[in-house]
């Protein structure tokens, strides 16, 4: 499989994604090449990384000084405590602004890794290698940083972006289904906010990236779905406009795995399919979304069994506990839920038209039951 560079143009910084296959071996060179002024790195993986993933990765880096600090990749350890035990262990080993801090793992530890790099001694060096399709398209692009608190997800947390992204397609094989299913909930997202063209493409290509991980559609999709999060980044880095479309079914998401308290009942991906058929069902009722175009999204999820029924994962008693977390979004004002919908595949409505009432909110997801 020949290699692939796709250059995110940031307003803060300019970085490069490299694609390949197996190419994980090759971290330290790319270190050496990139960042010529590295002498330590500190490791931070999944507790749960196969070992051959991480064996290769230190094997590449053998010309520098190599610290590895392994985590439970779960969203209740994604906190400032966690984030605290490690900077110590930085600062104790005199890590400075020069050395790098390498991110090997999923979403969860790419959001407390880059965190940690960006506030000690105010940014360290940042190499993102994520290790799931989840967090290869979607949470290791765009310089988000975050850690979780008793009020919500992600609701501590700045902007930095990584020095590079290394995506090894090779890594993401051996995912269980649910992961699998997880990572492609992004992908389609990127296709249904942005690219009709790419979605009718998922359309025909879905069951053999999730089923038959088929090596070349895969890495196309990982590909095209980087390519559309990072033209919306480079635009707006900071999401104070176009990059709130990034967040279509993520608020309902983010209240679905807060009232699960973020256990493995529902994890992140699920919880966003779940949340984009919500806001579709919610665009199509407020005629912004076609009954057709509707109907077509709810066939590819049958045909791929992607999660699309609420009332299959909540009694109806836990919708306050749901609302009363989506109200605490960072991207509401004035008391209002705001929403990213769909006016058609392929693109948004404008979000100051989709601000909702607590009630609506609550009326509407009553109806499903």
């Amino acid at each position: 499989m020949k290699n692939t560079k796709l250059i995110v143009k940031a307003k803060s910084k300019c970085y490069p994604i490299y694609f390949g296959n197996n190419i994980i071996g090759s971290t330290g060179f790319y270190i050496k090449r990139d960042l010529p002024d590295v002498k330590k790195i500190c490791i931070i993986s999944d507790q749960n990384l196969p070992i051959l993933i991480l064996t290769k990765l230190v094997k590449s880096l053998k010309k520098f000084k190599v610290k590895i600090i392994k985590l439970q990749s779960n969203e209740k350890n994604k906190n400032l405590k966690t984030a605290n035990r490690v900077i110590e262990e930085l600062l104790k080993n005199n890590f400075n602004r020069t050395d790098c801090v390498i991110a090997c793992g999923g979403g969860i530890i790419g959001d407390l890794a880059s965190f940690i790099a960006n506030v000690t001694k105010r940014g360290l060096k940042f190499v993102n290698i994520p290790t799931t399709l989840l967090a290869q398209v979607d949470a290791s692009v765009g310089g988000k940083t975050g850690v979780n608190t008793n009020q919500g997800k992600n609701l501590i947390g700045t902007y930095y972006q990584p020095d590079f992204i290394l995506s090894d397609v090779s890594v993401i094989k051996n995912l269980p289904q649910r992961e699998m299913i997880a990572g492609y909930g992004e992908i389609l997202k990127h296709s249904l906010i942005v690219n009709k063209k790419f979605f009718l493409w998922l359309l025909k290509n879905g069951e053999k990236i999730l089923i038959n991980k088929d090596n070349a559609l895969l890495k196309k999709a990982i590909f095209e779905s980087c390519k559309i999060k990072s033209s919306i980044v480079n635009k707006d880095e900071k999401e104070k406009n176009l990059r709130m479309i990034l967040n279509f079914g993520h608020t309902f998401a983010h209240g679905f795995e807060a009232t699960n308290n973020f256990t493995k009942k529902l994890n992140h991906g699920e919880a966003v399919l779940l949340g984009m058929m919500v806001a579709s069902e919610l665009s199509q009722r407020k005629k912004l979304l076609s009954l057709k175009e509707l109907l077509l999204l709810k066939n590819h999820y049958s045909k791929l069994r992607l999660p699309m029924k609420i009332n299959k994962f909540f009694k109806k008693n836990k919708i306050n506990k749901i609302v009363g977390f989506m109200k605490k979004d960072k991207k509401n004002m004035n008391e209002k839920i705001s929403l990213i919908l769909l006016s058609k595949i392929g693109q948004t409505s404008e979000l100051i038209k989709t601000r909702f009432n607590i009630s609506e909110i609550k009326k509407f997801l009553y109806s499903y039951y």
